[in-house]
């Protein structure tokens, strides 16, 4: 289990800060003939960066340069990567390559194109700013082919949402302000939403979301739905609901386990265990059975009701999200930790 450190946690900064501070070094290296030391980049929202060069090479016409990506205290499976920019001259203006561990893109709802090197829109515009402002220093001309790698990036992107939304071979290039704030929902929530558009772009017109591995797989296999029909929702139930609220997908299935989905049933959208918690007093009263006030969890709750406790919590999230959330046809499926169904709702 990972623990969340004592005191003040330690931010870190993306593979896309990395790739552009390690561009910017290569281009010094390829234009003045000596890689630095050290570069500085300035970040999206003003901030800068100045990570120190871990390693360089030049060959004829080419420099390339790693940085180490330092993900700081956040559970980052890119944390310790080596972010490599090669650097040399293109035919005109500034190409994008993938390297070795650097995914490409093979589905359309993505923020980059069929094709293209999995390297986001801001990482791009960042190494953009660093050609300009580097070739202006050294009177050269801003055509440059960039390539991307992360050695063993192919590995560590089978650990992440990649697969599932269509993006083969490696690891994307991240960072929409440059820096990895410890713990931050955000990316999970971004990757949710990728997965919202990649749905949409494919023309499914129905997806999933659930909160666990369990709950996944007894999902996908109730309806047959393929991979990228699958959302990641985690305990994310309202920034996967949200999202789909502006871009809707005709039916949602959400899936979980008794604890959690008892919370969203209970309105609860943010399903983690620090940010809410179950109120036992309302199941007593929703079973008209005392004896769940002084239950432990839902489990338990589960355990002294019996098997109709997880179909009233089925229905109960069921109708929470279609109130909330209209113009989409849901159900919910209530799962145990083995796998087996045990409460539904809306099917």
């Amino acid at each position: 289990m990972t623990r969340k450190p004592v005191g003040e946690l330690r931010r870190g900064w993306t593979t896309g800060a990395c790739a552009t501070a390690a561009t910017k070094a290569a281009l010094i290296g390829l234009w003045r003939g000596q890689v630095p030391d050290s570069v500085t980049i300035v970040l999206p929202k003003g901030e800068t960066f100045s990570p120190q060069i871990a390693q360089s090479e030049r060959g004829d016409g080419w420099v390339s340069v790693g940085i180490v990506k330092d993900a700081g205290d956040d559970p980052d499976v890119t944390h310790q990567a080596m972010i490599i920019a090669t650097v040399s001259a293109s035919d005109g203006g500034i190409q994008f390559r993938a390297g070795e561990g650097v995914g490409t893109v093979t589905k359309a709802g993505l923020p980059i194109a069929v094709g293209e090197p999995a390297i986001n829109p801001v990482p791009r515009a960042m190494m953009d700013d660093v050609v300009a402002e580097v070739a202006a220093d050294c009177a050269q001309s801003p055509d440059v082919e960039i390539e991307i790698s992360v050695p063993g990036g192919a590995a560590i992107a089978e650990k992440t949402w990649n697969p599932r939304l269509g993006i083969k071979g490696g690891l994307s290039i991240l960072g929409t302000t440059g820096i990895v704030r410890p713990f931050s929902c955000a990316a999970w929530i971004a990757s949710i939403h990728r997965g919202v558009d990649v749905a949409r772009a494919d023309g499914l017109t129905h997806v999933a979301g659930c909160t666990g591995a369990t709950s996944e797989t007894t999902v996908q296999q109730l309806y047959g739905l393929p991979d990228h029909a699958m959302l990641d929702m985690g305990d994310f139930a309202g920034g996967m609901l949200k999202y789909l609220a502006k871009k809707p997908i005709e039916r949602v299935t959400i899936g979980g386990g008794i604890g959690k989905l008892t919370k969203l049933a209970q309105g609860a959208v943010d399903l983690h265990s620090s940010r809410s918690q179950v109120d036992f007093d309302d199941l007593a009263q929703m079973m008209d059975d005392p004896r769940l006030a002084k239950a432990n969890t839902a489990l338990e709750a589960y355990t002294i009701a019996g098997a109709p406790f997880a179909n009233v919590i089925a229905q109960r999230a069921l109708d929470r999200v279609t109130q909330t959330y209209a113009g989409m046809t849901f159900d919910v499926v209530v799962i145990d930790r083995s796998g087996a169904i045990i409460g539904r709702a809306g099917a």
